[in-house]
């Protein structure tokens, strides 16, 4: 056989197997469900069921999914989030690396913090002091020092 026509084989069949194998681990693990915003896709990693119980009795049950709060306000930010998280959370998962205590990350506690200041807006403006910020005429912001309150 040719060296080209083999090369053309091999790296075919190569990304077969790939393909077959993601398809195959993406139906078992129910990946698709993730696409959706049914909070209960969170839970169908085992390692998550005290956070989506948690969910279910607290207040935001009745005005928030997960994707509310852990991903962006936009449709390619939710999905690049969703996309990345799910990578690395059916990584670890599979691995076997996760901890036992499940810790937010930086870039997701960040997306989350901004959702809850968007949801929001009303308390943390009043928390951030831009409600203070606004009341003060223009010679008196010129003088304030950012974050007095005096």
């Amino acid at each position: 056989m040719k060296s080209p026509i083999r090369n053309t084989l091999l790296l075919g069949v190569l990304l077969g197997m790939a393909i077959g194998l993601g398809g195959y681990t993406f139906i078992y693990s129910k990946g698709y469900s993730y696409l959706t915003n049914n909070p209960a896709a969170c839970a169908n990693c085992h390692v998550m069921q005290a956070q989506y119980d948690a969910w279910l009795k607290s207040s935001h049950h009745s005005a928030a999914t997960c994707n509310d709060c852990h991903t962006p306000h936009n449709i390619f930010g939710k999905y690049a989030v969703k996309a990345n998280n799910g990578f690395w959370h059916s990584f670890y998962f599979t691995t076997d690396w996760y901890p036992d205590t499940i810790e937010i990350t930086r870039f997701d506690h960040r997306v989350t913090e901004n959702a809850c200041r968007r949801c929001h807006q009303n308390i943390t403006a009043a928390i951030d002091g831009a409600e203070y910020r606004r009341s003060l005429t223009a010679d008196q912001k010129q003088s304030a020092e950012p974050g007095c309150t005096n």
